[in-house]
């Protein structure tokens, strides 16, 4: 089984920039991991204190197309290395209103692929 471990989240002032990492990894064979990598359609998701989870950022398997939530159009990046077996998301322009845990899965999202997230928290 192939998880996704996101990181990279922190506390920002608003107009400030993050970078999040979501790598995949897990009990099985780095090749194994790294095929189910490369054919995989990611997405980043965030979810803020009393809403619920709302997708941000999609991405192909080989990174050719991209979609982003309207909210964060311009202002986000994602991308991916396939050869680190890890999708990114970088922020620039924090608002407060980007304060959430945020999550990378495949997507469509599946309910076994949620993994523990990342905290970023935009001061005003």
């Amino acid at each position: 089984q192939v998880q996704l471990v996101e990181s990279g989240g922190g506390l920002v002032q608003a107009g400030g920039s993050l970078r999040l990492s979501c790598a995949a990894s897990g009990r099985t064979s780095s090749t194994y991991i790294m095929g189910w990598f490369r054919q995989a359609p990611l997405g980043w998701f965030r979810q803020a204190p009393g809403k619920e989870r709302e997708f941000v950022a999609f991405i192909n398997w080989s990174g050719s197309t991209t979609y982003y939530a309207d909210s964060v159009k311009g202002r986000f990046t994602i991308s991916r290395d396939n050869a680190k077996n890890t999708v990114y998301l970088q922020m620039n322009s924090l608002k407060p209103e980007d304060t959430a845990v945020y999550y990378c899965n495949i997507h469509p999202p599946t309910g076994a692929g949620w993994g523990q997230g990342t905290q970023v928290t935009v001061s005003s």
